[in-house]
């Protein structure tokens, strides 16, 4: 096979039915019929071994965008991102959150290479439901908001702990072991107490706040919305997921639609509900800590954790152009940008490396020389290496852009 005379595709992703999908907003998103009722969970955009996206060809061929950049990968990715990352460094994601998803962490660069290895050295199935490591790469995350969204970030600051903790006197107890605004202790105490004592304890809290839950005498501003809401979801006979102490030790984020939140390795978070654009590095690696059935390495889930307060941090936009804001974080793998055009304006692009669109709303035309195709909300167009091209609105367009910075 040779090399597409063409540099900008059409891209289909690929929709991922987990549980905990909704069953809506990606099949209206996506212009598809849910008949069946199936959750869509989440949409992918690239080139992940798992789920890659479709390529289609000049010649209407289609082919996974995995194997074509593995194919032609200097063409695609060009030589310093080839140099860099040797494929494509992220994954590109629509969310649509309907039940909470796990409380969980992710490994740094570095850690994730060592543990990788000492599981295979281990000669863990890379499929077994007990492996931790499922690839040699960090996870950094960024959403962007596509309506309101909730979402545990990372430790509350000590003067709200301990707050929260005063507040709810089947946790007072664990005032003592956070004496002086120890994290380690706090959270160690609390993943490896024993079943029993977990049971014991929160069953109290749980046959006071499910009957307010259940009357919708909660707001969903309060820990306790979401404590009951989870002890109803993911509780089993004998047995209360630990999980839900997080929940009270977590800050309680409301995004609003176009914010944006950056997680790093160690910060410990969990997606409650809503809709929005994920970017993250293009990885598989997640230790949990509950809110969920899978399975729970505490061992490895303290040794990742950041043991520190978090005090939540709201990227900002940043304007590029006329048409095109990003969004700046620590994180060399990614980087979100969003073009807006108005009706029957266009605007010039030259790529480098590959570069992933999603139309969230409206229509366009691509044209790339003798190579013209239209795009409208719901679909995705895949642009690689140098490739120039412009972009033409017929009518009021947002895009969403995944690149690498």
């Amino acid at each position: 096979m040779q090399p597409d005379k063409n540099k900008v595709f059409r891209l289909i992703g690929k929709a991922q039915h987990y549980a905990w999908g909704g069953l809506t907003f990606i099949p209206q998103l996506l212009h598809v019929d849910n008949t069946e009722q199936r959750p869509f969970a989440e949409y992918w955009m690239g080139a992940h071994v798992n789920a890659s996206s479709e390529l289609v060809l000049s010649n209407g061929e289609k082919i996974k965008l995995n194997e074509y950049i593995k194919s032609f990968p200097e063409e695609t990715l060009g030589k310093d991102v080839l140099k860099q990352f040797g494929s494509l460094p992220y994954l590109f994601k629509i969310l649509d959150v309907k039940d909470m998803l796990s409380i969980q962490v992710h490994p740094s660069k570095e850690n994730a290479i060592k543990e990788f290895a000492e599981e295979n050295k281990r000669n863990v199935p890379l499929t077994a439901a007990q492996r931790n490591y499922k690839d040699d790469n960090h996870k950094p995350e960024l959403m962007l908001a596509l309506g309101e969204f909730w979402l545990l970030h990372g430790f509350k600051p000590k003067e709200k702990l301990v707050e929260i903790l005063q507040q709810t006197p089947e946790l007072k107890f664990l005032l003592t072991i956070f004496e002086n605004g120890n994290y380690y202790e706090l959270y160690r105490a609390v993943m490896e107490m024993d079943e029993e004592i977990v049971n014991e304890t929160l069953q109290p809290l749980l046959d006071r706040i499910i009957p307010a839950y259940q009357k919708n005498e909660l707001k969903k501003d309060d820990e306790n919305f979401w404590a009951a809401r989870a002890a109803l979801t993911y509780n089993e006979p004998g047995r209360i997921d630990r999980g839900i102490f997080s929940i009270y030790l977590f800050n309680l984020l409301n995004a609003k639609s176009g914010e944006v939140i950056f997680q790093d390795a160690g910060l410990p978070h969990a997606y409650l509900e809503g809709q929005n654009v994920e970017l993250m590095a293009n990885s598989d690696n997640v230790l949990r800590g509950g809110l969920t059935p899978k399975h729970i390495d505490v061992h490895e889930l303290l040794k990742h954790v950041k043991f520190e307060e978090t005090i939540p941090n709201i990227i900002h936009e940043t304007k590029i152009a006329e048409d095109v804001v990003s969004y700046t974080t620590p994180a060399p793998d990614f980087k979100l940008s969003k073009i807006s055009i108005a009706k029957n304006e266009s605007i010039n692009v030259h790529s480098k490396s590959v570069e992933i669109y999603f139309v969230m709303q409206g229509s366009v035309q691509i044209k790339e020389s003798e190579n013209t195709f239209n795009r409208t909300s719901g679909e995705a167009f895949v642009s690689f290496d140098e490739a120039g091209f412009k972009i033409i609105s017929a009518e009021n367009t947002e895009i969403y852009k995944a690149s690498v910075p």
